[in-house]
């Protein structure tokens, strides 16, 4: 760090009418902050985008906060200890945390996570081995409860989320069918993370081909989208069918929400269906962090980044991601590879 060092952060600016636009950001120049007793300075390296971050972006009820204008824009970011006051953290350690939009960040040790960079890369500790592989895994686990020889449909399979669903429910020993948007992405679903088959949405024989790549049915439906493909797939759930709703990233940036039709299906099938919130669960993040490092390290755990360049690129990355132009973890890369 120089005396010249600034602390770029992003703040927000507007709130979107529909889909944001970059207009609804600003990029803001600071000083770099000092750290206290017991804080440690972090110079970010690469920042996670992620989808709840829209939901907090309007002014309505929500499991999560409204962002306030002129805030900076939350998200977890991986970085390097600059300067530590924290017993056991030094300078040079990595350390990943809810730091926010920007450059540098302070925080105490309760908001920081060392992490080791000889078992994986950075990046993969704000995705697969991140908040992202654990809400995969407390989601299938805790309320698809997935057995052996059960059939596991995955939306937005070639997302952060979805792609890791999918793997777990093979090791479970279930099948898995995943959705996903356009050719390309379907056959990265079934090459790189090894689901048995995929199924465009984009397809306008989407509902039949759906139909007839779960021939047993759908036990249990991880839904990252809602909207019409939830609709789609309700008539072909089993009995006792369950569907862990981890998004509703169709419906996002709608200006009026979709009227789901085949509703009464949820209940002809006794289906269980139950929207989960990972911060609800924090008792589970340790076996689900032991369970994907494990999985990681003996290959069974494939993951995919997209990753933009450049703090001034977020608020384009995070458009993107909305639009479903990524495949796997969306990131922002801070500083020069």
């Amino acid at each position: 760090m120089t005396p010249s060092d600034k602390n770029r952060k992003v703040i927000y600016a507007k709130r979107p009418s529909g889909a944001p636009t970059t207009d609804c950001f600003a990029l803001q120049d600071m000083p770099v902050p000092v750290p206290g007793d017991g804080q440690a300075l972090i110079r970010n390296d690469y920042l996670s985008v992620d989808p709840y971050i829209r939901m907090r972006m309007e002014e309505k009820d929500s499991y999560a906060p409204v962002m306030a204008i002129g805030e900076t824009l939350v998200g977890r970011t991986v970085g390097q200890v600059v300067i530590s006051q924290i017993g056991g953290l030094a300078a040079g350690d990595w350390v990943v945390g809810r730091l926010g939009w920007q450059d540098f960040s302070v925080a105490g040790a309760a908001d920081l996570q060392k992490i080791d960079l000889a078992a994986a890369p950075a990046t993969a500790y704000l995705g697969a081995l991140g908040s992202t592989g654990i809400t995969a895994w407390v989601g299938l686990m805790t309320f698809g409860r997935p057995q052996a020889g059960e059939t596991v449909l995955v939306s937005a399979a070639s997302g952060a989320v979805g792609s890791v669903v999918g793997q777990l429910a093979k090791l479970q020993g279930c099948r898995a069918v995943g959705i996903a948007g356009g050719a390309a992405k379907c056959a990265l679903v079934k090459e790189a993370f090894g689901f048995d088959d995929c199924v465009d949405y984009k397809s306008p024989r989407f509902a039949e081909e759906l139909a007839a790549a779960v021939p047993a049915g759908v036990d249990v439906y991880f839904d990252n989208v809602g909207g019409p493909i939830l609709d789609a797939v309700l008539p072909l759930l089993n009995n006792f069918a369950r569907i862990p709703l981890c998004g509703l990233v169709s419906q996002y940036n709608a200006t009026e929400p979709y009227g789901v039709k085949h509703l009464r299906e949820i209940f002809n099938r006794r289906v269980t269906m139950r929207g989960f919130v990972l911060s609800d669960h924090k008792d589970l993040w340790p076996a689900a962090t032991q369970a994907l490092a494990q999985a990681y390290a003996a290959g069974k755990l494939a993951y995919r980044e997209t990753i933009a360049d450049g703090l001034e690129n977020a608020p384009q990355a995070f458009i993107d991601m909305l639009d479903g132009r990524n495949v796997g973890k969306q990131l922002v890369r801070l500083r020069p590879a």
